[in-house]
């Protein structure tokens, strides 16, 4: 890992422990549900803050159909899951307050197949419905004034510039308070490894895909201290826990048969987007690259190589290996839209056109390809199409941020500033650039009557309210 992410990841774990400190005060004896959710949004502020997240809908809808899978078959919860993907290339997967989950690219990325994703987050799952999370907290109101003191000046200096001497103060602040507050105990994990493999296999899946998921961390861990997984040293005794949950694998496909292997189609698009997208560009030019030379007549490989050199700038010949895989798959929609997107970037917007048009026809709920096609009719001045189109993603997925960004550019060339500002907001707020958001929102405020809307507008801004505000009002609220 390098120095400058953990420096990044130590940060920000000493910012929660403010927003801990901040928000469930020295006398917190256990959290409610009501005030875990409460300091979930905290929580999501500080991490938008100090973290980029893939908002791509193959890469997050696919982790959160795999995370509701798992749900489907527990009793009702009092939290609304969420699951996020975090763009580092890092061995790690938390989970915070209220159900929100979070797994690393580098993590996602290391992975084979769906089974070790849903093995995660189960076990993920298990820590918040067993309350982990909010035992941590309860127990974190053991440290010591000095202690957090210096954690804090230590922060104050590696925000500041000063990583190396910042690091250095944190560190030995933490030495009697990390482990208090990052690690899980031997119970907990005993317990979240004992539920998410029961959660498995009521989803339909084969417990040992938690099992390659321990042995895919495990292997990162041998190659030095600098590199041991954040997720590892969270969550200790792995080596133990690997034995145990195959003992217990073992045994239920022995008394059960083993759960039939899901259909590794969706994974497979997941993950080519994840590695075509996110990955480092050269590390996945010679992977799928070998992978076509192997076998150059399979379609898949050359969707797959096609994407990359997209990836690269190589247009020219991404389209070649893109027409190939469709000349065998002439419908599917996933290699259409590509198609499209290469020819919408090369500025070939005629023959982008027939090809995104077909792959929304084929894929409606699709946020990638219809996003593009409202692109490219806005760069063709079709500005209320483009709104129209826009709107359509929105329908199924609320939270796309870049729809939000280009929908209020679109409304701005049709004159309706007022939605304008609103998703210009939302936008923002989703990024988590407070100040723009603000700006962006009070302004769309002053040019709606809509009365929902303006009800919308006023929860966002109260979100937005400084945090000693918050806590002042929190203050005269408990004095009364």
């Amino acid at each position: 890992m390098h120095r400058g992410s953990k420096t990044r990841m130590v940060a920000v774990s000493l910012i929660i422990m403010a927003v801990v400190t901040v928000v469930a005060g020295p006398s917190v004896q256990a959290l409610t549900i009501q005030e875990e959710k409460e300091l979930s949004k905290q929580y999501m502020q500080v991490l938008k803050r100090y973290f980029e997240f893939v908002d791509d809908p193959v890469i997050v809808d696919y982790v959160n159909a795999i995370g509701q899978r798992i749900l489907a078959k527990m009793p009702p919860q009092p939290f609304d899951y969420q699951f996020y993907v975090i763009k580092q290339d890092v061995f790690n997967a938390f989970a915070t307050p209220a159900g929100h989950i979070f797994v690393y690219s580098g993590l996602l990325a290391a992975m084979e197949r769906e089974e070790q994703l849903a093995g995660l987050l189960a076990h993920e799952i298990g820590h918040v419905k067993g309350r982990h999370i909010s035992e941590k907290i309860e127990r974190a109101e053991n440290l010591q004034k000095a202690a957090y003191a210096g954690m804090i000046a230590g922060l104050a200096a590696a925000l500041a510039g000063a990583p190396e001497a910042g690091q250095a103060m944190m560190m030995g602040s933490m030495a009697g308070t990390q482990s208090v507050m990052l690690a899980y105990s031997r119970g907990d994990e005993t317990e979240a490894d004992q539920f998410g493999l029961n959660s498995m296999y009521r989803a339909g899946y084969d417990g040992a895909g938690m099992v390659e998921m321990f042995d895919i961390l495990r292997s990162k861990q041998w190659f030095g201290a600098d590199d041991i997984p954040t997720w590892v040293m969270t969550h200790p005794a792995v080596e133990e826990r690997i034995v145990y949950v195959r003992n217990r694998v073992e045994a239920y496909n022995r008394k059960y048969g083993q759960p039939k292997a899901v259909d590794p189609m969706p994974f497979a698009r997941m993950h080519t987007r994840l590695l075509t997208k996110y990955s480092d560009p050269a590390v996945v030019m010679n992977r799928y690259r070998k992978a076509y030379e192997a076998d150059p007549e399979d379609p898949i490989r050359n969707f797959q190589y096609g994407l990359i050199l997209a990836r690269t700038d190589q247009r020219d010949q991404a389209v070649i290996h893109l027409r190939r895989a469709l000349d065998v798959h002439p419908l599917d929609p996933f290699i259409l839209g590509s198609l499209g997107r290469v020819y919408f970037q090369d500025g070939q917007y005629e023959k982008a056109e027939p090809m995104l048009k077909g792959a929304v026809g084929a894929a409606p709920r699709d946020a990638e390809y219809r996003f593009y096609l409202g692109r490219l009719q806005q760069e063709m001045g079709q500005y209320q199409e483009a709104v129209t189109t826009y709107r359509a993603i929105l329908v199924y997925h609320p939270r796309h941020l870049p729809t939000h960004y280009f929908l209020g550019k679109a409304y701005s060339q049709i004159g309706q500033r007022g939605e304008a500002y609103f998703h210009l907001g939302l936008y923002y707020y989703g990024k988590g650039q407070h100040k723009k958001a603000k700006f962006q929102l009070e302004k769309a405020l002053t040019m709606t009557t809509d009365a929902n809307r303006r009800e919308e507008i006023d929860k966002l801004l109260a979100n937005l309210e400084p945090k000693k505000k918050k806590n002042a009002e929190r203050s005269n609220r408990r004095k009364r």
